[in-house]
């Protein structure tokens, strides 16, 4: 009547021994923290320096390396609102319609030149005049927009006026390119964070134009800042001349760069880039030939062909690689690069090699963005929460464990064992999918604690009724269990359907108290069924008493 089938009882060792194993890594925080940081940073391609050894060495590979992450609240970290300048990307997209523009032009007979403008416009100046041919030329060049809302209109608007031509983006164009802008800058942002290791960061849009940005773990808001708000626009030019003159006036379709390596020496290039960093799929840190830090990058097939299509026209001409508006190297193209593929070589150091090949790979912000709020949550707030964590659950661990032995007596203790298994499966399940812990999930796991043996109190509850009706110890037992289980089974369902509407509509904090909440009740359920009657089918085979206490 009380027996456990053999292969019931090596499945629930079996999980709670996964569940410790799982769990084992968060008494052991910080080192285990490190071996994970390592292990991602070799993953994306990082230099290997004996720091990362180490900390690749301070825990075991062959034991669960899996953590709680921590939330702001309790690690610390970076809080940043930031609006996005839709603006800026209208001169971007205006500029890219340039060489368009001009071919369109040139074909159909006029002879065209780039006027300065507003940085929305493409103003152009065409000879030997301004007709209804021209218009219809440059017309022809608009594309319908793809988009939902903008269903049957086109990306620009043509308008001629004396022997000027102007092309602006329609409204349309401009509401689906603030879209876009927004959707690839919480990409971007979202895979730099990523890229630099941090942990369970939020990042989401608010309103129109600006994004909400929280990081844990990261040391201030400046550093947040730095990472994110580094455009790392990495673009490749035609070179059409060297100056020492920082004040030289180019072309309205040139632009002036200053040498990253070589101070007081400046590069005439082409504004229209050939390739820009939009092509590029892949960045790592290398090292050159002469052993220096270097990084090497690649280009999608598209990025490919035109780099292969523009080196093989133009071998013996300097190609400049730019990167935040400064010439990183002007190699002489010697022979076509058909590959697709290339190398930044600087004054780079291993550290910097790292940061500019993240940078890289996560590709270029498309628009500037201003930080309207930053806020830095310090380490030692998040210590203090951490320990008032502790204090509160260990408070609520010992008030149960009292108040559980003295109730039930050696079945309270068999409730107190499976309790702190509970809360160790509770802890290796959190560690498992990746979960954050935040203060209101402390007050979830404080709440299961108190919660975890009602169960038990139901069951035992139960063999007592069972006991004054004069049956055995053994049937007693076995019946309690059988009795309750609808009643334990009622209560917990209607507690984690409560934890799921929490965790679909709630957000941020409330969900993670929904997931500590839902997480609990499972384990919770599993101990009190389970592991307190194993422990029980253990005692009583060893002993096999004639009268129990409960």
């Amino acid at each position: 009547m009380l027996q456990i089938p053999l292969w019931k009882q090596l499945t629930i060792l079996l999980v709670c021994v996964l569940g410790l194993a799982l769990a084992l890594p968060n008494a052991f925080y910080s080192r285990a923290e490190r071996h994970n940081d390592a292990v991602t940073a070799l993953e994306r391609g990082a230099l290997s320096t004996p720091e990362l050894e180490a900390d690749l060495a301070a825990w075991p590979d062959f034991l669960p390396s899996s953590v709680v992450n921590l939330g702001l609240d309790l690690r610390g970290g970076a809080h940043l609102l930031a609006e996005v300048q839709l603006g800026d990307v209208y001169a971007s997209r205006i500029d890219g319609y340039w060489p368009e523009v001009r071919d369109a032009l040139r074909d159909a007979g006029y002879q065209v030149r780039r006027q300065d403008g507003r940085d929305d416009q493409l103003v152009v100046l065409v000879r030997p005049q301004l007709d209804d041919g021209a218009l219809a030329a440059v017309r022809a060049l608009a594309q319908p927009i793809v988009s939902l809302s903008g269903v049957g209109q086109n990306d620009i608007e043509v308008t001629g006026e004396g022997d000027i031509l102007t092309v602006t983006l329609s409204e349309a164009e401009r509401a689906a390119t603030d879209q876009r802008t927004m959707d690839q800058s919480l990409e971007i942002i979202r895979r730099r964070v990523d890229e630099a290791g941090t942990r369970e960061p939020t990042i989401q849009r608010q309103g129109s134009d600006r994004i909400l940005i929280q990081v844990p773990g990261i040391g201030s808001a400046q550093e947040l800042k730095e990472l994110i708000g580094t455009t790392a626009k990495l673009t490749f030019h035609a070179v059409d001349g060297q100056t020492f003159d920082g004040t030289q006036r180019v072309d309205s379709d040139q632009l002036l760069y200053p040498s990253m390596d070589e101070d007081g020496l400046f590069y005439i290039l082409e504004r229209t880039p050939v390739v820009t960093g939009d092509d590029l799929v892949d960045s790592q840190p290398a090292f050159d030939q002469n052993g220096r830090p270097a990084v090497t990058f690649r280009f999608n097939p598209a990025g490919a062909r035109l780099f292969g299509i523009y080196t093989s026209e133009n071998i013996g001409a300097l190609f400049a690689i730019v990167l935040d508006g400064e010439v990183v190297t002007a190699p002489r193209i010697q022979s076509a690069i058909t590959g697709g593929s290339g190398q930044i070589t600087g004054n780079f150091n291993i550290e910097e090699a790292n940061q500019l090949s993240i940078l890289l790979r996560a590709g270029a912000l498309p628009a500037e963005m201003v930080f309207l709020e930053e806020r830095t949550v310090g380490p030692e707030l998040g210590q203090d929460s951490i320990d008032a964590g502790k204090i509160a659950s260990l408070v609520a661990m010992a008030a149960v464990v009292v108040f559980m032995i003295l109730s039930y007596g050696l079945f309270g203790t068999f409730a107190t064992i499976a309790l702190g298994i509970n809360v160790a499966l509770l802890f290796g399940v959190l560690s498992l999918i990746g979960g954050t812990l935040t203060l209101p999930g402390i007050a979830g796991i404080v709440l299961t604690i108190g919660m975890a043996v009602d169960a038990n109190v139901l069951v035992f509850e139960r063999i007592r009724e069972e006991l004054r009706t004069a049956k055995g110890p053994a049937r007693a037992i076995s019946l309690g269990y059988e009795r309750a289980l609808s009643a334990i089974v009622d209560a917990n369902i209607t507690t984690f359907i409560v934890a799921v509407i929490l965790f679909t509509l709630g957000s941020g904090p409330v969900r993670g108290f929904a997931v500590t909440l839902g997480i609990g009740i499972l384990t919770s359920v599993f101990t009190a069924i389970f592991v307190t009657r194993l422990l029980i089918v253990f005692w009583f085979e060893r002993r096999r008493p004639k009268k129990i206490e409960v």
